[in-house]
């Protein structure tokens, strides 16, 4: 897997303000570690986990406070699911 830079992550994020986009991996880190998953494939620590979400456009100021109410919704579909599929 190609390394991953900080102009990356700059690029993404649409601004040349490195403080930001520490603020906005600090968010997604405290996240992860209250069990999110991480949106990319990959196997690195953390920090470059989510450093490659960010990257990848998976995780935005616009969308960073949501992810966690999506995974939520998208957990109770995927139960409601395999209900549905149990009783059928």
């Amino acid at each position: 897997m190609a390394r991953i830079t900080v102009e990356d992550c700059l690029q993404e994020v649409g601004d040349d303000n490195r403080f930001n986009l520490i603020h906005l991996a600090v968010k997604r880190i405290k996240q992860h570690r209250q069990g999110e998953p991480y949106l990319v494939e990959a196997k690195n620590k953390e920090v470059v986990m989510t450093l490659r979400e960010i990257a990848a456009g998976e995780v935005t100021f616009t969308n960073v406070e949501e992810l966690p109410e999506l995974n939520d919704l998208d957990a109770l579909e995927e139960e409601q699911e395999a209900k549905e599929g149990s009783e059928a």
